[in-house]
């Protein structure tokens, strides 16, 4: 009789740590796929990052977000590149069609129009925002000269390269030394984001700045300004919803991943 209940109790053994072996297991499955979708929602690459991929083999490279647009009441974001090539003594203009970007995308990049927001310079790729034209440009006696007028110091390309000067619209907003110089002693390099100087509270780059207001064929600057500020303030709230939620699947699921590892 005594056998018979050791049986018994060895076999109730068994059988709750199978069930807890496999209660462990479903929670390392549930966590693992848990943990790969919010790497998905993380490293999601942008159309951005697929432009820098495609361009890997290039040595020197500037990609600028030219327009941006939302098609209102959908989850449609859009984006519109001009990627500037450097091949040997030429400069090659890549013009993107419209690409869909992610609330975050469009939300992260919502001051930079106009900007270059990806550059790569001698090989070295660089994502901090800057003025089109300002990291591998402008300033490189390869393309133009600083030429002196009422006592200040301004960039001017040579004849075989003015398109960059009306790409960069430097006839109405030329590029002084001084711009060019703070950029490259305090912002290049540092991954530190440039608007260039600062007039009546507004910068004298990106996307509010009279610099991309006076891109004409902008599908954004055609948009009224009622229409931005919807766009702006829905952006931004369903980003950073998104990131939040994003957050809180991840601490959860650590949660349970550290709750299973106990029970074992």
């Amino acid at each position: 009789m005594q056998d018979s209940k050791t049986v018994i109790i060895v076999i109730v053994a068994v059988i709750f740590l199978f069930v807890s072996f496999r209660g462990c297991n479903n929670n390392n499955e549930r966590y693992q796929q848990s943990s790969e979708n919010e790497q998905k929602v993380q490293y999601e690459k942008s159309p951005v990052d697929i432009l820098i991929r495609n361009l890997s083999n290039e040595q020197n490279f500037s990609i600028i977000l030219f327009d941006m647009d939302y098609i209102e009441g959908s989850d449609n974001y859009k984006h519109k590149y001009n990627a500037l090539i450097e091949r040997d003594d030429s400069v090659y203009v890549q013009k993107t069609d419209w690409v869909t970007v992610s609330n975050i995308f469009f939300d992260a990049n919502i001051e930079n129009m106009g900007m270059e927001i990806a550059s790569k310079k001698n090989g070295k790729v660089n994502k901090a925002v800057s003025p089109a034209g300002y990291t591998n440009y402008v300033g490189n006696e390869k393309y133009g000269q600083w030429r002196e007028r009422d006592g200040n110091r301004f960039w001017e390309f040579y004849g075989k390269y003015a398109f960059m000067s009306s790409m960069f619209r430097m006839t109405m907003f030329p590029v002084r030394y001084s711009y060019w110089n703070n950029y490259h002693s305090n912002y290049y390099g540092y991954g530190r984001s440039y608007y260039g100087p600062s007039y009546n509270g507004r910068n004298m780059y990106g996307t509010n700045s009279d610099y991309s207001r006076a891109n004409n064929s902008s599908k954004w600057n055609s948009k009224p300004t009622d229409f931005k500020s919807r766009v702006r303030s829905n952006v931004s709230r369903s980003s950073s919803t998104k990131r939040t939620r994003s957050s809180s699947r991840y601490s959860s699921s650590s949660t349970r991943s550290r709750g299973g590892s106990y029970g074992k």
